[in-house]
């Protein structure tokens, strides 16, 4: 019974937590106006790192980027570098669905990733399969990239599983 409330008090907490999440039309009026097809074309370099929910840092990487566009339609290479030496790579498929809308697909994305853009800010929301102790596990990711200016931007996102905070990610992405 003890773990039982335990479990709900997480789980209101969470709820309450994201309730009082910033809107992305707090963002509507900053200046430089993000364009993914604009900052995400050509070379790209990235650093970061995972914290767990303790805020420890539990993962540190690198990652280089080639972003390309063709209309509506980008491309996002991805190849990562962690700190322990293992080496990963994504590619995510954008499609910009509207004048603030993209959609994104990549092999680890469970469905559909869906962002806003407002200003000079993106949020996206998507489901990622990570690996944990050889086994594949499901987050719901929060993903805030903030443009802060035409050539630097900063990625902070919340993890999270069953709407309970897991963990974060910061990423410094910049051009080449």
């Amino acid at each position: 019974m003890v773990k039982l409330i335990k479990v709900l008090v997480l789980v209101s907490v969470a709820a309450l937590l994201a309730a009082c999440s910033t809107s992305i039309d707090t963002y509507k009026s900053a200046k430089p106006v993000l364009k993914l097809e604009e900052f995400f074309k050509g070379d790209l370099v990235a650093y970061g790192m995972v914290q767990d929910y303790s805020g420890e840092v539990i993962q540190r990487f690198t990652v280089e980027m080639t972003g390309t566009w063709d209309g509506n339609e980008g491309k996002l290479d991805e190849y990562f570098t962690y700190a322990d030496g293992r080496e990963q790579r994504r590619i995510w498929y954008i499609t910009k669905t509207g004048e603030n809308s993209y959609e994104g697909r990549a092999d680890d994305v469970e469905g559909v990733a869906k962002g806003t853009t407002a200003g000079n800010v993106l949020n996206w929301e998507y489901q990622l399969e990570v690996q944990m102790d050889g086994e594949p596990l499901v987050l719901t990711l929060d993903d805030w990239l903030y443009l802060v200016d035409e050539d630097n931007m900063i990625n902070r996102t919340n993890m999270y599983k069953w709407g309970i905070p897991v963990g974060e990610i910061t990423l410094y992405i910049g051009k080449k």
